[in-house]
């Protein structure tokens, strides 16, 4: 069956379908990892999104339950070069066109993946629209045209828990590699974890790192997470544009102060606002499992896992605030550290899930911060 990617500014790409039969619309992206393909089709990051992989290749080992960050596949749609109907892989209990369709998701394969990608570094991630039952390609660019913008949709609010739960679930120990993280001794220090889209693979390492762990809807108010008598708050990755849920941006502002703060992705935006700073659009994003980022306070360099299209101005950043990384391939701020304030966020996804596990010592950074040891600061030779 013929399958056509549209996209708002006129192009359009036709290919095969596979997966879910239907028509769905999103921001297109795209994403430079080679492996991790269910990670990133289950990250909650990447709702009102559709996916573009960069690898040629993507299926070729299957699916699985255990690889999942969410409770299903969060993309709008799917789009590969050649997608793989044969995997081949012990642990792998599904092939990828058969997951998709059994959770209603799109796919297209067979279009040039390196050509859209191009297009979108050049003129910038925009909206489009994946069918396989409209084939009319004017139809289809004026839908995507039609479509809502990131900006114009709460998604946090989509893909948020309804109700506060615990967590008390690790690593899976026949795959999970031991990765040196502290556990502690005695009673578990409570967490408290914003949910904007948390990705499975965080709680387990924050459980891992010792914490008890309750993860909250994203419109829980200070006054009822400061209730739970936290011992620190985790604001979590998720989608869309940081502006749009003023809600949780209102509550991290009241939280600043009383309690320590670790943000990761969307969390590392909705704190930076929250301390006064802004955030901007980036032309098309950082998605992959293959970025530098230097660590400014000691010089190291890591590859890291990524997924975002906003990032923090670091020029708006209040004083007392201090970058403490940056990627190496735009200079943009990928994390810093506010020590009145109690709280260290980072952009990037060190849980690496997928990807490498550089800088998953930074689980062991915040919790030694969020008992009481001070976060370091940039050297002085890089200022």
């Amino acid at each position: 069956m013929e399958a056509i990617l549209a996209l708002e500014d006129g192009r359009t790409f036709r290919g095969r379908a596979f997966g879910a039969p239907g028509e769905r619309t999103g921001e297109v992206v795209f994403n430079t990892s080679m492996t991790g393909y269910q990670e990133i089709l289950t990250d909650p990051s990447y709702r009102g999104q559709i996916v573009t992989m960069t690898c040629p290749e993507i299926g070729n080992y299957g699916t699985n339950p255990l690889d999942q960050e969410s409770g299903a596949p969060q993309v709008e749609g799917f789009v590969v070069r050649e997608v793989s109907v044969l995997p081949s892989n012990w642990r792998a209990t599904q092939g990828l066109p058969q997951y998709l369709r059994e959770h209603g998701i799109p796919g297209i394969a067979g279009i040039d993946t390196r050509a859209l990608t191009r297009h979108i570094r050049a003129h910038g991630a925009m909206k489009g629209i994946l069918s396989s039952v409209d084939r009319d390609a004017d139809s289809l660019v004026r839908k995507a045209r039609e479509a809502p913008a990131l900006h114009d949709e709460d998604l946090v609010a989509r893909v948020s828990c309804a109700s506060a739960y615990g967590w008390n679930e690790p690593r899976d120990v026949e795959f999970a590699e031991p990765l040196g993280l502290d556990g502690g001794s005695g009673k578990r220090q409570h967490c408290v974890v914003y949910d904007f889209g948390i990705k499975r693979n965080i709680l387990r390492l924050l459980h891992e790192c010792g914490y008890r762990v309750t993860v909250v809807p994203a419109s829980l108010s200070a006054e009822d997470v400061l209730a739970l008598e936290p011992d620190t708050v985790f604001l979590s990755n998720g989608p869309g544009d940081p502006s749009v849920p003023t809600y949780a941006v209102q509550s991290v502002r009241r939280l600043i102060g009383t309690v320590s703060i670790f943000g990761i992705c969307l969390g590392h935006q909705i704190a930076a606002l929250a301390l006064g700073a802004k955030t901007f659009k980036l032309k098309f994003g950082h998605r992959g499992a293959n970025h530098p980022v230097q660590d400014l306070r000691t010089g190291k360099v890591a590859v890291t896992s990524q997924n975002h299209g906003y990032s923090v101005d670091p020029d708006s950043l209040p004083k007392g605030v201090e970058v403490t990384h940056i990627n190496l391939n735009d200079g943009t701020c990928e994390g810093f550290v506010a020590p009145a304030a109690r709280l260290i966020a980072v952009q990037y996804h060190p849980e690496s899930s997928p990807g490498p596990h550089d800088s998953i010592g930074l689980f062991n950074e915040f919790r030694n911060f969020a008992m009481g040891s001070s976060a370091p600061t940039a050297r002085t030779d890089e200022k």
